[in-house]
């Protein structure tokens, strides 16, 4: 398998796309083409072992791909359970069981077990380590950190926005030591992606440094989150003997997309709806065919707070006549009084708490024709635990929410971070440190 920039104009291998992270033209990688699969014919039942077959294809003629199934192992290996809430007709996929509690963990968790067994075959000219970048607005940055925290020939650099993230994602992302190190930007999470990209198409600096990226921007992101979408359409097939439809929260585009590609690749995908936050760019486009990134605003699902989802490119890449793209995905807009409506009202109805981002999910499937809700089976994606956002949730459910051992934990340790401007020349003086 080749992997090609979408602009054309660079290939390289798996080693190569997920080492550097972003091409050297300021192009994301894609596969050259993506493999088709007969639902029938996937043999596995776990979540890893249907990433092993799956993977399969992505990995044939590199260096990895004798590592495939111990790295598919060993970043699954925690549940993702598709729960009923009405049989047959609408579940949820909670992806929030990792050791951050949010569905980062997967992709985080892949592309490090990749990252940790390619770094020879990366070819570094000596003893300096691969350096990762991320940019993150709330759980990026955490599931990164957790994720490659003390592994060898790798430090992680951890860039937020200032005032945006929550206060547990905040003590999530400064909680490290060692080989990871956090900085607080003043500006906004599309300022930070911005300073990581320019980074990124800096040959001087990038070569210098050895970098890479760990945000969606990286397929080795987006292949694991591929995997759990094609997995629950193949659990929900098997079990009721129909395609899903799927409502994924939706800010940078990674896991939106990745969801595209599993319906792309044969899965038994139907419909794809996503809901954003009050950061309406995606939805605006689909309805116009305008694509006007702009500042990102604030809201109460802060990690969707993205106002140039970097992932539009490769979806246009892989369907790039826009009526179709319109006829292959929708998207609809959550306000911030419509998040705290659907926490509220769902914990009473439903016996369930969500976090604000998977809040959206379920307003827009609310808003649904009945006719559609019924007709089809739905799959709403469950993004982080409501845990992570307490100064939100509890206040809209009047009740405190348990913490899952694995956030616990982390909150118990001590924060160290740097507070930094969005500035080239600040981020060459960390690199240089």
């Amino acid at each position: 398998m080749r992997y090609l920039s979408t602009k054309g104009l660079h290939e390289t291998d798996l080693i190569g796309a997920i080492g550097r992270g972003l091409a050297p033209d300021g192009r994301l990688y894609v596969p050259e083409k993506l493999p088709n699969f007969n639902p029938q014919k996937i043999q596995g039942e776990s979540l890893a072992e249907i990433a092993i077959e799956l993977l399969d294809p992505f990995f044939v003629g590199s260096p990895l791909e004798e590592y495939l199934e111990s790295i598919c192992k060993d970043a699954f290996n925690f549940p993702v359970p598709l729960e009923e809430l009405e049989k047959g007709k609408l579940a949820v996929l909670e992806l929030f069981h990792g050791p951050t509690a949010a569905f980062k963990d997967i992709g985080a968790r892949f592309l490090a077990a990749v990252m940790e067994r390619s770094l020879r075959g990366l070819r570094l000219k000596d003893d300096r380590p691969l350096t990762i970048l991320v940019a993150t607005s709330g759980d990026t940055g955490g599931a990164v950190a957790a994720a490659f925290h003390g592994r060898s020939g790798m430090r992680v650099a951890v860039f937020f926005p200032n005032g945006q993230v929550s206060p547990r994602q905040k003590h999530q992302l400064t909680c490290w030591t060692g080989n990871v190190r956090s900085y607080e930007v003043n500006g906004s999470f599309d300022q930070c992606q911005a300073l990581l990209k320019s980074a990124f198409t800096d040959v001087v600096l990038r070569e210098k440094h050895q970098l890479s990226a760990a945000n969606s921007i990286n397929i080795g992101r987006l292949l694991p989150q591929a995997v759990y979408h094609a997995a629950a359409s193949i659990w929900h097939w098997r079990k009721h003997g129909s395609k899903a439809s799927f409502i994924v929260p939706a800010g940078n585009l990674g896991n939106a997309l990745a969801c595209v590609w599993a319906r792309a690749m044969g899965m038994p995908i139907r419909d794809i709806i996503l809901s954003t936050n009050s950061n309406k760019v995606i939805p605006e486009f689909l309805s116009t065919g305008a694509w006007q990134p702009r500042c990102s605003i604030q809201t109460l699902a802060s990690a969707m707070d993205v106002g140039n989802p970097s992932n539009m490119e490769r979806l246009r890449h892989l369907i790039p006549d826009f009526l179709d793209l319109r006829t292959s995905i929708e998207a609809y807009s959550v306000s911030d009084a419509a998040i705290i409506k659907q926490i509220t009202s769902d914990h009473v109805r439903r016996g369930k708490i969500w976090c604000p981002h998977t809040a959206t999910g379920f307003s827009v499937y609310d808003q649904l024709p009945v006719s559609r809700r019924k007709s089809n089976a739905w799959i709403v994606v469950a993004t982080a635990h409501p845990a992570k956002f307490d100064h939100i949730v509890e206040k809209a459910i009047g009740a405190r929410i348990s913490v899952p051992p694995s956030l616990e934990a982390l909150l118990e340790l001590p924060t160290n971070y740097e507070k930094i401007e969005p500035n080239i020349g600040v981020l060459n003086s960390i690199l240089n440190d």
